[in-house]
């Protein structure tokens, strides 16, 4: 079709997917808005993302389809959301179908009043289903106006209502709350398959960090056992690219085999951040090297030139899911060496029928490579040269296939998480590029996202930035900031986290709950102004928020800071301790307000270096500050003259400084808890 409408003009690549709908589409905007009330027609909203397997599912389906489109147009003014940039709106439509059908997810449709309150909504309609919504919802909105007018009052009433109270005349947190988390979260990891219990499977970084924090505070095996299951799998499963690097979204089975194809930063960011982690107190060598390997994926797939991320790569090619990333045994007998076939197609659970659909196979193995090798009487020196040699071989042939399409935007919040990954790595495995490679990413946020009052923007395509930043922006920008200077202790970085937590603080707090808004005051005006507060695939903004108050106000001396942070965390103490995974950032922040929560000042000529070979180790209650010298108050009138030396502190009252890694080690580590 040659016909284009308005979309052809987004600059969302979701978007500009659907130019070619007959459907007359529209962004979200005055001109929409304007036009269904001077119409008095319902509105479509309909939300997805590029990378949405069932959004170019139902595109195909239905919006392309010339008469339903011809309905839609005649009866409704149609609005096409990209979720990725939009999540404001994207969230108050999600609570609307939540609260009908209990469940959620893409793509969303919703029906609305002129003035944007649903009354429907759903997810993925055939297009029978949507057919017969059309039909009945626009003759109900123009025979039986009150009953629209009735449900769309009730919803978004729901959608308005808060589900905490704030918290009045709080009490000190306990270990106990804090062990029974754990005993709560624990119950519900796969320990045959790792990852979380049932399917579809979602990794959930910061669930697996709460495991973490958990075994460092408490020494606790079953927490670290958690970790390793579900790292150990996910590293084997088809959802990791076996070879290319790069985890897909998603598990649609339990056994992390059959992945949902797509690729997103945020999960590779996060998981990079989490195998690094998981490397400093295993010291697997699986653990560097799947970080690694994401970090070549990040950098090959979806780099800019200039240092920031792409959003995703899409599942589909050529209109099927996974084709890029599949194959035929006889496809992998023509690229692999004669000699490498038989093993690399048993290690990888090739065969002639497939391990998957339509004879296609994905490439997963379930044995150690260890066991593997000597199972197959090759040394493991010998196996991963193999394993290498074929890998390469296999790259570069699905180098030459149709690759699916990338999502060139550039998300704030995304490109903080990949930063945050750069740091975790390069503080494990001590590689200079990656910090060379993190500040490459850091100076390009800089130049394009951040005003110089600090106002930040969302998105970078084309040159262009757009839409004012959400809290997830300055919150997840704020702490990647803190955490680059305390790998470097160059202090404009931890100037430019002050700066955007001071905008949070005075632009998106809610003195009425001890909380912060999604949007900022100066947001468009939506039908609820709504917060985020469970942790999901991303942690939450508040309970990222809460950590960021939390450390600047140790390094700053901030006591508003460091009082918010804990209030916060007051008001989600039973879900903290009810909800495992979707509470697991705030858990953390529970373990850092009932253990040791240490400063550790280093000054002198050698301090950066010093507190790097500390933060080789994983520390995650230790807030680290530093340099020659430095107006924090952590480092008042500490400098020694013409000696390096280090303070390990808690509650501003310093142990007596010490003068080597091992010592600051000691008084960490040995604390008795």
């Amino acid at each position: 079709m040659d016909r284009q409408n308005r979309l052809s003009l987004a600059s969302s690549p979701y978007l500009r997917q659907h130019a070619n709908n007959p459907v007359d589409w529209y962004e979200w905007g005055d001109e929409a808005l304007t036009k269904a009330k001077a119409e008095n027609k319902p509105l479509i909203i309909s939300i997805g993302y590029a990378a949405c397997h069932w959004c170019h599912v139902m595109a195909h389906e239905s919006f392309a389809n010339e008469s339903i489109a011809e309905f839609m147009n005649e009866h409704f003014v149609c609005i096409k959301i990209d979720r990725e940039e939009r999540p404001d709106i994207d969230r108050i439509y999600m609570e609307a179908v939540q609260l009908l059908t209990g469940r959620g997810g893409w793509p969303l449709n919703a029906f609305a009043l002129p003035d944007g309150r649903p009354f429907h909504a759903g997810t993925y309609f055939p297009p029978e289903q949507w057919t017969d919504a059309l039909s009945q919802l626009s003759h109900l909105y123009t025979t039986s106006y009150p009953r629209i007018l009735e449900a769309a009052e009730a919803l978004t009433k729901g959608i308005r209502t808060d589900s905490f109270t704030k918290t009045i005349n709080p009490s000190q947190f306990s270990r106990d709350e804090y062990t029974e988390a754990f005993a709560n979260h624990i119950q519900t990891i796969d320990f045959k398959l790792g990852g979380y219990n049932g399917a579809p499977k979602f990794m959930l970084p910061v669930g697996l960090e709460f495991l973490l924090q958990y075994h460092y505070l408490t020494q606790d095996q079953q927490a670290l056992d958690g970790v390793i299951i579900s790292l150990d799998n996910m590293a084997k499963g088809g959802i990791y690219d076996q070879i290319g690097g790069g985890f897909a979204r998603y598990s649609t089975d339990q056994f992390w085999k059959v992945p949902h194809f797509e690729k997103m930063l945020y999960d590779n960011g996060q998981l990079i951040t989490l195998y690094s982690h998981a490397y400093q107190i295993t010291k697997r060598a699986l653990y560097a090297e799947i970080a690694e390997q994401t970090i070549a994926f990040a950098e090959r797939e979806l780099r800019h030139p200039e240092g920031g991320f792409y959003a995703s790569i899409d599942a589909d090619s050529e209109h099927e899911e996974g084709k890029f990333y599949v194959w035929t045994k006889e496809e992998l007998e023509s690229v692999l060496e004669p000699a490498d076939v038989a093993l690399i197609l048993d290690f990888y659970q090739i065969s002639a029928r497939g391990n998957w659909e339509h004879g296609k196979n994905i490439l997963h193995y379930r044995s150690e490579k260890e066991y593997f090798a000597m199972k197959n009487e090759v040394s493991i020196n010998e196996f991963n040269s193999i394993l290498k040699r074929a890998n390469a071989a296999m790259l570069q042939k699905r180098n030459q296939r149709i690759r699916p399409a990338t999502d060139d935007k550039i998300l704030t919040s995304w490109n903080a998480l990949m930063l945050s990954g750069y740091i975790s790595a390069y503080k494990a495995l001590g590689n200079e590029y990656y910090i060379q490679e993190a500040i490459r990413t850091a100076r390009f946020i800089e130049k394009y996202m951040i005003s110089n009052d600090g106002l930040l923007f969302r998105v970078f395509k084309d040159g262009k930035v757009s839409i004012e930043g959400f809290l997830d922006d300055y919150s997840l920008l704020a702490e990647a900031f803190v955490s680059l200077y305390e790998v470097t202790f160059d202090f404009h970085w931890l100037n430019l986290g002050q700066l955007l937590t001071s905008r949070m603080w005075n632009h998106f707090r809610d003195n009425a709950h001890n909380l912060f808004f999604y949007t900022s005051d100066h947001s468009e005006s939506l039908i609820a102004r709504k917060h985020e507060t469970s942790d999901n695939v991303i942690p939450s903004s508040n309970s990222t928020v809460a950590h960021v108050l939390m450390k600047i106000g140790s390094l700053t001396d901030n006591q508003q800071y460091s009082q918010m942070a804990f209030q916060m965390c007051q008001n989600f103490r039973n879900e903290i301790i009810q909800h495992g995974p979707y509470y697991a950032n705030w858990g953390m922040l529970l373990g850092k307000l009932t253990y040791p929560d240490f400063e550790i000042a280093a000054l002198g000529e050698n301090a950066l270096e010093m507190t790097l070979e500390m933060q080789k180790y994983y520390l995650p209650t230790c807030t680290f500050a530093g340099g020659i010298s430095g107006d924090l108050p952590l480092l008042a009138n500490r400098l020694i003259e013409n000696q390096s030396v280090i303070y390990v502190c808690q509650d501003k009252v310093c142990n007596l400084p010490v003068f080597s890694t091992d010592e600051a080690l000691r008084l960490i580590l040995n604390d008795p808890r």
